[in-house]
């Protein structure tokens, strides 16, 4: 079952203003789509379902003892009915009169424009369409003996009894009971089952306070792919799976107990008190998840004792890790900045450099650029004037040997034009670096523009409603260069596409899907999920793909336990949701050589911040994009060691994945210097590792590049081009994965680089030649040259520049 999901664009600012979250949530009327509609955007109230109903026609031909004049045409004595067993018979209740007749109470639920009439105990009148709340027949007739009060010779009903009056026939609705017919989907009703015994049987609660259906809430619960929900107490739906009975105690009751009507179709039962009307998936599994053992999920180990709590990582061109972390904020003996050499790993002292930074660069963005040395640039940083900070390093010394290099930048000459806290940073087609967002440093007020680096003469900033309208919730908003030429962002629970000459939005795309009982989940910090582009392939005809996981919510902060993905490009943008194993803020993903991501670190509860999340989630997930939607997610292996805020992933050269960071500050969790690292799969499978030589490592758009194969087959072998990144807060800035076309005559094999800078933007990339599923160690490339000339820049002479 694939769940998409096409919803317009909705204000976010205007939901919050209506909503109050908490972890249960109750849904404004502006997302009702009709009386008896599920309050959650993209929900219908699925199809229109009647009641069955009996027909009852009393046999009774009497007025009462006496005749009842006046009675309009058509309107007929019906027979004598119980009344309050279980609520009142008719539906509506005039007041009561000292002199009531048979002849007055029809004629006001005529004027009313009912077509039931009942007289009850002398002095009350009731009207309504049909007999309800399970009205029968009294065993006699007679029970309805009490005089009219204006008219003695009338009866009007009696002691709990009516008389009844209708034109017509008589309709006596069925009591209400559970829906168990005309579902949605492959939903069966399972029974009546007990609820806090003593906590909630499932984990998620929507109140529906006007909208409450078994079609309602079983849809939502299948769509976030939850294979089991129940109703309760009328207004409330639960999602969860079938697992959750057991673990949490739930039994079966009588069916009596769930006795309370739904208050979107009251012909229906939604539970009782402390009690679920209980409905399971029996189709086809909503997912299907993958448990492999052993070397195929993977494993992680320590590879070394850290230096610093890293809040950006870089793998540099020169083979080598840059690590850069709080500086005048962190650690009173940091110097803000390092060098870890993977080659010398086994000794500390030669393994990690000591570099400088001159300001802080807490929650800054970072980048490789596409010069010719592949420097790299940071910019931003934690508040006055760190924020406007632009720092640059030419990687230099390769493994075994040390660099001399070192952070540079001065914020008199070079700058920002606004002050920066939280931005993210982007290489676009054109070779310039666009920075965007933030805020104007620690917790201050929103920066909603965007930048260009260089600065192109007399340009300013660009200002973005969209920004400043979704603040705070927008920070390290998602970036990417499309190949039709736009540019992707994503920001809070919302998407859209900009020129990337203007940046006028030119289309914006359906609100993001959030949790199954908050739509106003949020993807970016500090609701903090991460995003990646799914692998393009030659000849790069199909739509890009965005791929996003995990975040939380305002309230009960409870993570997200879903990823997204959509193509922009198409012309009705849809988001297809696929359920994770678990619930996850704070991710880290990784892109791998074979076009899998490996997705890690984070927590189950809370929000990005310091002290502000729970429960670690040590579990690494594997999402293979290739397998059939809801089939793709297998469980890995899980470390020992809690990777919360301020934690990061990076792919090495060889194919293993560095693990690092962790700075809660809860009092609870380590800050985490250690090193880690996962070994996928493809790296404990003994096959063999293929290896490979070019001597062409600056390539062209369009451009054919030879290369031998030294070792492996060249039977099904393929080539992966993995843009060159910087880890931090879930955004992997750069990212990007590409299978070019190869072809192989023996030893010897042809790659065709990217066609233009739109589908392959100008930058280093790691290149990897794959022998089945098994990765090489890669080479650094650089696709595109410099086409902004960022190589000539910044001309000071405190700065260093490796020109063109």
């Amino acid at each position: 079952m694939v769940r998409t999901f096409i919803q317009p664009a909705v204000s976010t600012l205007l939901l919050l203003s209506l909503i109050t979250l908490s972890d249960a949530v109750r849904l404004p009327d502006a997302f009702r789509l009709q009386k008896r509609a599920l309050v959650v955007p993209g929900i219908s109230d699925g199809p229109t379902i009647t009641p069955t109903s009996v027909i009852a026609t009393s046999t009774a031909t009497v007025t009462g003892a006496g005749s009842a004049t006046g009675i309009p045409s058509g309107w007929a004595y019906k027979g004598c009915y119980i009344d309050g067993a279980d609520g009142r018979i008719l539906a509506s209740q005039e007041p009561d009169s000292s002199t009531l007749t048979i002849e007055s109470c029809v004629s006001t639920c005529v004027g009313l424009g009912y077509s039931v009439a009942g007289m009850e105990y002398s002095t009350q009148c009731y009207c309504g369409n049909s007999i309800i709340n399970e009205g029968v027949l009294a065993t006699l007739d007679t029970d309805c003996n009490t005089e009219c009060g204006g008219n003695a010779n009338e009866e009007c009903g009696g002691s709990n009894r009516m008389s009844i009056y209708a034109i017509g026939t008589l309709t006596v609705t069925e009591p209400p009971a559970a829906q168990n017919s005309s579902l949605p989907g492959s939903w069966t009703y399972q029974g009546c089952i007990s609820d806090n015994e003593p906590g909630r049987t499932f984990p998620y609660q929507l109140i529906l306070t006007d909208n409450n259906t078994a079609t309602n809430c079983l849809t939502q619960c299948s769509n976030f792919g939850f294979g089991a929900a129940g109703m309760e107490y009328g207004e409330e739906c639960y999602c969860g799976d079938v697992a959750n009975i057991a673990a949490n105690g739930a039994t079966v009751e009588p069916e009596t107990d769930c006795n309370v009507p739904c208050s979107g179709n009251s012909s229906y039962l939604c539970g009782g008190g402390n009690r679920l009307s209980y409905y399971s998936w029996t189709g086809t599994p909503l997912q299907t998840w993958s448990f492999p053992a052993g070397s195929a999920a993977g494993q992680y180990e320590i590879l070394i004792g850290g230096v610093c709590i890293a809040l950006l990582t870089t793998p540099g061109v020169n083979g080598k890790v840059s690590f850069v972390e709080k500086f005048g904020t962190g650690e009173p003996n940091s110097t803000g900045a390092y060098e870890l050499d993977v080659s010398e790993i086994n000794n500390l002292n030669l393994a990690w450099r000591t570099m400088h930074v001159k300001t802080d660069v807490f929650c800054s963005a970072g980048l490789t650029l596409p010069d010719r040395v592949g420097r790299q640039i940071n910019v931003g940083g934690w508040s006055g004037e760190s924020t406007y900070g632009i720092r640059l390093y030419w990687p230099d010394g390769s493994p075994g040997v040390p660099g001399i290099n070192d952070w540079e930048e001065n914020y008199l000459e070079l700058a920002l034009q606004n002050g920066r806290w939280y931005p993210t940073a982007m290489i676009m087609a054109n070779g310039s670096i666009l920075v965007v967002g933030g805020e104007n440093g620690s917790n201050g007020p929103p920066v909603p523009t965007l930048e260009i680096l260089p600065r192109p003469a007399g340009a300013g900033t660009v200002y973005l409603d969209f920004l400043d309208r979704t603040d705070p919730n927008n920070l390290y908003p998602f970036l990417a260069v499309l190949p039709s030429g736009g540019i992707f962002i994503a920001y809070y629970n919302e998407a859209r596409v900009l020129d990337a000459g203007s940046f006028a939005t030119t289309k914006t795309l359906p609100n993001i899907p959030g949790s199954v009982n908050n739509f106003l989940s949020g993807r970016t910090y500090p609701f903090e999920g991460a995003a990646v582009m799914f692998p393009q392939y030659a000849p790069y005809t199909d739509p890009i793909t965005i791929f996003i996981c995990g975040g939380s919510n305002a309230g009960a902060a409870i993570a997200v336990d879903n990823c997204v993905f959509t193509q922009p490009e198409v012309a009705a943008p849809e988001w297809t949701l696929e359920r994770m194993p678990s619930q996850r803020v704070m991710p880290c993903m990784t892109a791998l050589p074979d076009g899998t991501y490996l997705i890690l670190n984070g927590a189950h509860q809370g929000v990005a911040g310091f002290g502000l999340a729970t429960s670690p989630n040590l579990n690494a997930i594997l999402y293979d994009p290739t397998r059939p939607v809801n089939q793709r997610f297998s469980v890995m292996a899980n470390t020992t060691v809690a990777r919360l805020y301020h934690s990061e992933s990076v792919l090495l050269q060889d194919g293993r994945v560095m693990v690092s960071g962790s700075d809660p500050q809860d009092g609870v969790h380590p800050e985490e210097y250690r090193v880690e690292q996962f070994l996928p799969p493809y790296l404990l499978s003994g096959l063999a590792r293929p290896s490979f030589t070019m001597s062409n490592t600056d390539w062209t758009y369009g451009e054919s590049i030879s290369i031998s194969i030294t070792a492996g087959s060249t039977a099904n072998l393929r080539v992966s081009m993995l843009g060159a990144v910087t880890s931090t807060h879930g955004n992997s800035m750069g990212q990007r994965t590409i299978f070019p076309a190869v072809s192989c005559a023996g030893n010897t094999c042809t790659i065709i680089a990217p066609p233009n800078a739109n589908v392959c933007p100008p930058g280093w990339f790691q290149i990897f030649v794959l022998d089945g599923p098994t990765p090489s160690t890669a080479i650094y490339i650089r696709v595109g040259g410099d086409p902004a000339s960022l190589g000539n820049w910044p001309d000071f002479s405190d700065f260093t520049i490796p020109g063109v």
